[in-house]
């Protein structure tokens, strides 16, 4: 399974990104697709995730403010990321995985490499 994520950048506390990631080769491996972040000095840590028949979990960090999507046509995973805080600066990494993980994934089967995401105060 290969992944390429895209989006990122730079953005003001409060202003909106959205990441994309697509998904190619065996199917079983995007079974449930998502994301993972990791700030300087960090772990990496869970972000959101959303399964083939989209049902989707969330870290309380972002509740309210993320929204993950997937569109399986296109084996693609969106993020949506509004109402953005400093504290989301972090390389945010698409990751995927089989049905064998269940619930919030604590880790993915394959990654893709990271985005940058930088929001400025």
């Amino acid at each position: 399974v290969q992944l390429q994520a895209s989006g990122g950048g730079l953005a003001q506390a409060g202003d909106s990104l959205r990441l994309s990631c697509v998904a190619s080769g065996r199917a079983s491996g995007y079974f449930i697709m998502g994301w993972f972040r990791q700030a300087p000095g960090k772990e990496r840590e869970f972000v959101a995730a959303v399964t083939w028949s989209e049902s989707s979990y969330y870290a309380e960090s972002v509740k309210g403010r993320f929204t993950i999507s997937r569109d399986n046509a296109k084996n693609t995973v969106y993020l949506q990321m509004n109402s953005l805080k400093p504290e989301d600066t972090a390389t945010y990494y698409c990751g995927s995985g089989s049905p064998a993980l269940v619930g919030p994934p604590k880790d993915m089967n394959y990654w893709g490499k990271g985005t940058q995401v930088t929001v400025s105060s």
